[in-house]
């Protein structure tokens, strides 16, 4: 059962409570990351992906573009990729279509027996027990890779522009093995 699709807990990135935080000329980063659950987890681990929800807050004096006038990099200064979201999306998908495995279980049967130890019916319950598996894990998978991807999008932060006094939230992906801690850097 562990490989079972899962379904996609939404972010939210206005409603994180941020605990890293970056202010460089009255420009503030607030960032989290470890955001996802469960199959999406194992896909960051396994392909070396990192989702990332940013909040920034310019309180400078002029409109900023993110990804022109304001972009990231690491606390060490070298820089961060930033992944478009259509890339992200492809790279840590669930796979609906690998679930239709669990049809090999359409021959099974249950046998019975009577009491003389010879069969005496038997029952094909890999009918329904197969197709079911295949069907609702694929459902789910489906399900949780829309609100996924529709999530990415809604919060695409790059080319977005940051007029003085507002805050725009967004969730990156980057290429990172580990958790390092990002700043802000003015162009």
């Amino acid at each position: 059962m562990s490989s079972c699709a899962s379904g996609y807990k939404v972010i939210a990135p206005e409603n994180i409570k941020y605990v890293s935080t970056n202010t460089v000329d009255n420009v503030k980063l607030e960032y989290k990351y470890d955001l996802l659950v469960k199959k999406y987890t194992k896909k960051e681990v396994k392909e070396g992906v990192k989702v990332v929800a940013i909040k920034i807050t310019n309180n400078s004096d002029k409109d900023l573009m993110f990804g022109r006038e304001l972009t990231l990099r690491y606390a060490d200064d070298t820089e961060l990729y930033i992944m478009e979201s259509d890339r992200v999306f492809k790279t840590l998908k669930q796979s609906p279509a690998s679930y239709l495995w669990y049809l090999l279980l359409s021959p099974m049967n249950l046998y019975t027996t009577g009491n003389d130890g010879q069969q005496t019916s038997s029952t094909p319950i890999g009918l329904a027990i197969g197709p079911g598996l295949a069907g609702g894990n694929m459902i789910t998978a489906g399900s949780a890779n829309k609100k996924f991807k529709n999530e990415l999008l809604d919060y695409d932060i790059n080319g977005t522009i940051i007029k003085k006094g507002e805050t725009k939230y967004g969730l990156i992906g980057v290429i990172a093995d580990s958790f390092d801690a990002i700043k802000l850097k003015l162009e």
